[in-house]
């Protein structure tokens, strides 16, 4: 109920008062249950998240690892509110069984031992963060105006910037305007997902 609440109202809209009258109970009853709103909010991402791990099956390789990363921002997506509450490390439950089920198929693809932690780590963190990164603004912007109206704000205060100082962001504006977030979020997935078909470590001998 928590969850269908805060995707109608918003974490802002959600009360403790308004979720006992859905559940016909006593604001007493729910601090039972949790000591405050966020540890509330927190619980019901967490519950998102398992809804993203339902959803996809367990093949040992590295699609296994692009299509579960997939399903969580899609997920995260519908409910843009948990976006920022999955956060890194994990401590909650479905955060937990995304950790090992990122580390358990990091493991399937061959990668050294020494290396999967922080393989596995670094995809988790890419996962949960960049997926807040460019799920939640979209909450707090929405509220005063559009998205598309947010970016063609921007890239017209980036035409603005000199071009002498600011050669990339200068020349990526109209870029800016039609990116999709989606896209954007694979673009990097699939950057990381690569260097896994290094199985070296990539990082220099120190003397």
């Amino acid at each position: 109920m928590a969850v269908a609440l805060l995707d109608e109202y918003g974490e802002r809209g959600l009360t403790f008062r308004l979720l006992a009258e859905r559940l016909n109970t006593g604001t007493g009853a729910l601090y039972w249950h949790v000591a405050n709103k966020d540890e509330l909010v927190a619980l019901a991402a967490d519950q998102v998240l398992g809804h993203a791990l339902a959803t996809v099956g367990r093949p040992a390789d590295g699609a296994g690892l692009r299509a579960l990363a997939i399903a969580v921002f899609d997920t995260l997506d519908r409910h843009p509110w948990a976006a920022s509450h999955v956060t890194a490390p994990a401590t909650h439950a479905n955060a937990l069984r995304l950790f090992d089920r990122i580390g358990t198929l990091v493991a399937g693809t061959g990668l050294p031992t020494s290396r999967q932690f922080a393989v596995s780590t670094a995809i988790f963190y890419y996962v949960t963060g960049v997926s807040a990164q460019i799920i939640a603004p979209g909450v707090t912007v929405s509220a005063t105006t559009s998205r598309d109206a947010f970016l063609a704000q921007t890239a017209e205060r980036w035409e603005t910037l000199d071009p002498a100082d600011y050669p990339f962001l200068t020349r990526i504006t109209a870029d800016l305007r039609e990116h999709d977030d989606r896209d954007q979020f694979i673009a990097g997935l699939d950057l990381l997902l690569a260097g896994l078909n290094t199985a070296e470590d990539p990082r220099p001998e120190t003397s």
